[in-house]
């Protein structure tokens, strides 16, 4: 039978007393589960008849019900005023048109019996909740797992228009349980006028639903912990769908991510000359380059410890090694490893900061330039160590760059995004440039700058105080494993001619890197990006990831001081953060210029300042 024909037949209403079970239904009433009848009876109290019966209709004028036997014997729990109140005085029947129409439904409906809806569960589900149902009553009613009911309802308080748009078939029910972890209604709904019809990945939606949020993995967090986060007033949400949690109270883990480094280093720094932490997940070449680096001292393993040594070395390689045995080798390892002594300890430091991957790594050990020669006299530094530099060399004698290469990379990938925020205000300029590479098979050399992957536009870390046109920042591609590719083709023209251009220009400028030195003029003159459009110094984003003297010359220099300046040698004492904090409200705040008198002209090379070497 196919569906169409039982669409088109007929509904009819009729009292409970013109309803029986027909001979053609399998369920009988000695059959029958009375408890969950019950149950079933009281959901219709909350939620009404959600899917109507289906029968025949005899020469009395009955209806013997083919299809919803369930249905209609919970019907005979209820008193008639109950009947009433719900809408179900009168009965909606499907009629079948003839007898063999019936038995077709019969046998459909109790072989093949279509699902509800998951939005129309999800709603039935949320309304019995409302009323007082509990979540055993409820899976008892829909014979489904507990489980499967807390699931459904953690969706029940979506947004409605969320939940029409799952019912129309515009969000999958994948994408629906996304939107349970929104940071606000509003910014849900913003997002569902973005994604109907489109086929985003789960995580893509997550982010844009949750576009401040922290995830577990961040390396502060794995480094702090969730328990320790939480501990101390921080806000989390769980993803009920995923094993997925999100914090939104980034000050405070980076609090705590500070004073647990801080803690850690004063406690690993114990008996050495210095310990320096850094909030980076590395220290760069370039710190520890300009610095000696010394080693520890081997131990020797007896006869006795090296023979076992072997022996169990060649269990663990086979994978034969119990707890008690790897511990022992451990023990082993580390006399070979050997440790600092004392003396190198009084002489040298290390380096402290938290990985990629979260863990807390330590770099040692090293002395520094002012500590050499106590080192050389101690015999810290000997043979080649002792003499480096004594040259004179270029290498030797050039100045540090104030600027990490960590922090350069990140004012590149800033000065980029500043160019594709410049270019994304002229499409048929992109479209131009596409047209031409393409036309004259230029894409080998890649002179126009349009590459076929993403340009990195964004800092790897403390991207405050940057912000680009949102339309550069969303456009990772969407997950089309095992899609229908037809299928979301069809959705993407249908959005129109502005849609499709506007997605045609946003994928060009993201892959905008400058070309040629020639053709990156000829745009730039065109286009007029400006990194100060797009981009203010913070402490966070660059003053407090560079030097104590560079911040010093930066107050002099924009504030045209003397060293000997008041002002000068009072900002020169401040700690490090009090510098930086100082420095952005001179960048960010009218009542700081104007307190300390900033002229027009100097208004205006705050305005236009920029890190040396940022194009």
């Amino acid at each position: 039978m196919k569906q169409s024909a039982i669409d088109k037949a007929p509904i009819q209403y009729f009292p409970l007393d013109h309803l029986y079970l027909s001979p053609m239904n399998p369920r009988t009433r000695n059959g029958a589960d009375w408890d969950g009848l019950r149950l079933l009876a009281e959901s219709f109290k909350v939620a009404g008849l959600i899917q109507n019966l289906a029968g025949h209709l005899d020469e009395d004028g009955k209806v013997g019900i083919v299809a919803g036997g369930r249905r209609l014997l919970a019907m005979t729990e209820l008193s008639p005023e109950d009947m009433a109140s719900i809408g179900l005085a009168e009965i909606p029947v499907r009629i079948a048109p003839d007898e063999a129409t019936a038995r077709a439904w019969a046998s459909i409906e109790n072989t093949a019996r279509e699902a509800l809806h998951p939005a129309d569960e999800i709603r039935a589900y949320g309304r019995m909740a409302e009323s007082g149902s509990t979540v055993p009553a409820i899976a008892r009613v829909f014979g489904q797992t507990e489980k499967h009911v807390y699931r459904r309802l953690a969706l029940a308080a979506l947004p409605v228009p969320v939940l029409d748009a799952l019912k129309a078939g515009e969000l999958t029910l994948g994408a629906a349980e996304c939107f349970t972890v929104a940071q606000s209604e509003a910014l849900a709904l913003e997002v569902l006028d973005r994604v109907r019809g489109e086929d985003y990945s789960v995580a893509r939606l997550k982010q844009m639903l949750q576009p401040e949020a922290i995830g577990k993995s961040d390396r502060r967090v794995v480094y702090v912990g969730l328990d320790a986060y939480e501990g101390a007033g921080g806000e989390l949400t769980r993803d009920l769908f995923a094993d997925d949690v999100f914090l939104s109270d980034a000050g405070l883990l980076d609090r705590l991510f500070a004073e647990k480094l801080a803690m850690d280093a004063e406690m690993l720094g114990n008996g050495w000359k210095w310990v320096e932490t850094s909030d980076d997940q590395y220290i760069s070449y370039e710190v520890t380059s300009k610095l000696d680096r010394i080693y520890r001292v081997e131990g020797d393993l007896t006869e006795k410890q090296a023979s076992r040594y072997d022996e169990l070395a060649e269990l663990a390689e086979v994978d034969a090694l119990d707890e008690a045995g790897q511990a022992e080798l451990d023990a082993l390892q580390a006399i070979c490893d050997g440790d600092f002594t004392d003396t190198q300890r009084e002489h040298a430091g290390l380096f402290i900061f938290v990985a990629r991957d979260g863990q807390l790594t330590v770099q040692a050990a090293f002395v520094r330039s002012e500590d050499r020669e106590a080192a050389i006299a101690a015999e810290v530094l000997t043979g080649h160590a002792a003499t480096r530099g004594q040259s004179g060399s270029a290498a030797d004698a050039a100045p540090k760059s104030p600027i990490s290469n960590a922090l350069r990379d990140d004012l590149n990938r800033i000065a980029a995004g500043a160019r594709q925020h410049a270019v994304l205000r002229d499409p048929d300029l992109l479209i131009a440039l596409l047209a031409y590479q393409l036309s004259h098979d230029l894409q080998w050399r890649n002179p126009l700058g349009l590459s076929t992957e993403d340009v990195p536009n964004w800092p790897t870390t403390a991207a405050e105080g940057y912000g680009l046109d949102e339309r550069l920042t969303t456009g990772t591609p969407p997950d089309m494993h095992a899609k229908d590719l037809a299928k979301s083709f069809r959705a993407f023209r249908k959005r129109g001619e502005d849609h499709i251009r506007g997605e045609l220009a946003r994928f060009l400028a993201a892959r905008y890197r400058g070309g040629s030195d020639e053709l990156r003029a000829l745009v730039d003159k065109d286009t007029k990006p400006a990194i100060r459009e797009v981009w203010t110094p913070t402490a966070a984003n660059f003053f407090s990831r560079v030097g104590g003297p560079y911040l010093n010359d930066l107050w002099r220099d924009l504030l045209d001081l003397k060293e000997e300046h008041p002002t000068a040698t009072t900002f020169a004492k401040l700690k490090k953060g009090e510098k930086a904090e100082k420095l952005e409200k001179l960048f960010a705040d009218p009542a700081t210029r104007k307190a300390h008198g900033v002229s027009e002209a100097q208004e205006a090379r705050i305005a236009a300042w920029l890190p040396e070497g940022m194009e």
